[in-house]
């Protein structure tokens, strides 16, 4: 979302205007200094023309050879996916190929040249603007999902490659690739951002798109900082302009001035020097002030980000979200394939800890595979383990696949979404039933999986002393915690500011899983956003959390931090943030307990300030 300070959208960029800030989503770490290079879209590449009527077979025969290039395309650039970002980002690319003959599609694009006399070109722009219409009626009702928003992104995709290979404009203005870039463009597609990898590219920025779409799954297996879902970007950039891209706040400098590309570059020279110091000593745990470890561990989405997580210093996956395996398929991964994408992350890391959370799709998280019915409601609909218990056949090919990766390493498994003790008893039934599946086929598997459980919604928090004596682990996912306790969309940027861990209910509720799991004996974990910030990991280790989860890139800074307190220290700032009734009160307190210190690591200023 761009900045209260922004120009009006129909304004174009001038090139007086500096400092401009425009704000997104935080889609791949890392922060960057570059020239802008905006992509162009095709549909304006080419004349609109109508053909004589004679001509509309010459017409047909070359829309469908274009079909074909672009779908040697599209294959070759999946190939080579196969050899550098893993299988993910591959089967995202052979959807597509599905989808370049798909009658939805080419039944209206061969109408248009038939019927209509249009060019080429300009049926599979007119067709798809047709499809983009009947989505955008969906996908602006109370009842869009993101499923629908991805589809749309599909078509778009397709018909762009569809006309790039009728106009020989498919290489996507590669050749302005002749100095370190940073890419804006409306959207980038997979097969776009592949085609990039050997290009000086520096960071990509969008206008559309989610932490879980194709350009932020491709940037993190790139390693490029990347924001998404940056309206505007394209009105307020232009070719030339000098931005800061910041992949961990979200945020998108235009045209900054000397100070703030000095602290942009002190801030991204001092997160690579925090990285290098602990390639040189990644095995050495993160430990307080006085000395007492806290396990930093990472999360991820894709096989790749295994090797990231290691080289960043973390001490096993705390959460791998598999439910990315699910997304952009014709038909549902089978139990083989699911096995080996969880057996190279289990065997990356060993004998490091491997947490495989089992899908959690619904919600904001849509599939095509699953073809979910709208809900008013999606949030508190069908998701997740509800999905789960509701769909066994599925259910169970992934739990043979995750109790087969066992076999190979330290697996642990973790459900989403429990509210009940009955749902949990259900799904220890079908692990079982799953486990002696796989000892029938002959497979081998570890004896025991320690099966834990996401505390994301009031109920888990209410009856965590319950969970605790049946549940093997914790794991709390805050970012869920937050929007059901305070009835606080998670999407909804307009209330943002009202979705924060710190609110006083929510400290509380962290003091009393973690007292839970103490008492039994239990494990606990954190996982959401809040772990991957330094305050708020500070505050957690004073709530007696000794286990962390985070995105790979947040792990040296949150090692750097709880170096420099000890925890008797963090445990009297926790104390009085418990004893706040304020969300303010407890940003307060954090900030005179810990913001001073650890100045450097939050805002990125150069030089590192030293404290006794």
């Amino acid at each position: 979302m761009s900045s209260s300070t922004a120009p009006p959208r129909s304004v174009a960029p001038d090139s007086t205007i500096r400092g401009l800030v425009l704000r997104g989503i935080a889609a791949s770490p890392g922060v960057t200094v570059g020239t802008a290079l905006v992509l162009g879209d095709a549909k304006n590449a080419f004349r609109r023309k109508h053909i004589h009527l004679s001509r509309t077979e010459d017409e047909v025969k070359r829309l469908y050879e274009a079909v074909e290039l672009a779908r040697a395309q599209i294959v070759q650039v999946s190939e080579s996916m196969q050899q550098t970002a893993g299988h993910e980002p591959a089967a995202i690319l052979d959807a597509y190929v599905a989808m370049l003959t798909d009658p939805l599609l080419m039944a209206r694009v061969e109408a248009k040249i038939r019927k209509d006399l249009m060019c080429a070109e300009w049926a599979v722009v007119a067709s798809s603007d047709e499809i983009l219409t009947l989505f955008a009626r969906k996908a602006n009702s109370p009842q869009a999902d993101t499923y629908l928003l991805e589809r749309r992104h599909d078509i778009e995709f397709v018909s762009d490659r569809l006309v790039r290979a009728l106009t020989g404009h498919s290489d996507r203005r590669l050749e302005n690739f002749t100095v370190p870039t940073v890419v804006i463009a409306r959207d980038l597609s997979p097969a776009d951002t592949a085609g990039m990898a050997k290009e000086p590219v520096l960071a990509f920025v969008t206008e559309i798109g989610t932490k879980t779409s194709h350009t932020a799954i491709m940037a993190r297996a790139l390693e490029l900082p990347a924001v998404v879902g940056l309206n505007d970007a394209l009105a307020m950039i232009r070719t030339g302009d000098t931005v800061i891209v910041d992949g961990l706040r979200g945020e998108v400098i235009v045209n900054p001035n000397d100070i703030a590309i000095e602290e942009a570059l002190a801030r991204s020279a001092r997160h690579m020097a925090f990285s290098r110091d602990l390639l040189s000593s990644r095995n050495e745990r993160a430990v307080t002030r006085c000395g007492v470890p806290v396990s930093l561990k990472a999360n991820i989405e894709l096989p790749a980000e295994a090797v990231l997580a290691l080289d960043h210093g973390a001490e096993g996956i705390g959460l791998y979200r598999t439910e990315f395996i699910y997304i952009d398929r014709t038909a549902m991964p089978t139990e083989d394939e699911q096995y080996e994408l969880y057996k190279s992350v289990v065997e990356t890391m060993a004998p490091r800890p491997v947490t495989l959370r089992t899908f959690d799709i619904g919600g904001d998280k849509f599939v095509s595979t699953f073809q979910l019915p709208s809900e008013m409601n999606p949030a508190l609909g069908l998701r997740a383990v509800r999905l789960a218990l509701r769909r066994p056949d599925v259910f169970l090919t992934q739990l043979r696949a995750m109790v087969r990766a066992s076999a190979h390493g330290d697996v642990r498994i973790m459900i989403p979404m429990i509210a009940s003790l009955g749902e949990l008893r259900d799904v220890r039934t079908l692990i079982a039933r799953a486990q002696a599946e796989v000892d029938l086929a002959g497979h081998a598997r570890a004896p025991h999986i320690p099966v834990g459980i996401m505390i994301e919604v009031p109920a888990a928090v209410m009856l965590a002393d319950v969970f605790a004596q049946h549940a093997d682990f914790f794991s709390v996912g805050t970012n869920d915690l937050v929007q059901y306790t305070l009835a606080v969309d998670r999407t909804n940027q307009s209330l943002a500011p009202l979705a924060t861990a710190f609110h006083p209910a929510i400290i509380r509720m962290l003091a009393l899983v973690q007292a839970a799991a103490e008492k039994h004996s239990r494990p606990v974990s954190l996982c959401g956003a809040m772990a991957s910030d330094p305050i708020a990991a500070l505050l957690l280790v004073g709530l007696g959390f000794r286990e962390l989860s985070m995105e790979s890139a947040a792990v040296p800074e949150i090692k750097a931090a709880l170096s420099r307190f000890s925890v008797d220290e963090c445990r009297e700032v926790a104390g009085l943030a418990l004893a706040c009734d304020e969300t303010s009160d407890i940003e307060e307190v954090l900030a005179v307990g810990f913001a001073v210190r650890i100045h450097d690591i939050l805002t990125g200023a150069s030089g590192e300030r030293t404290f006794v």
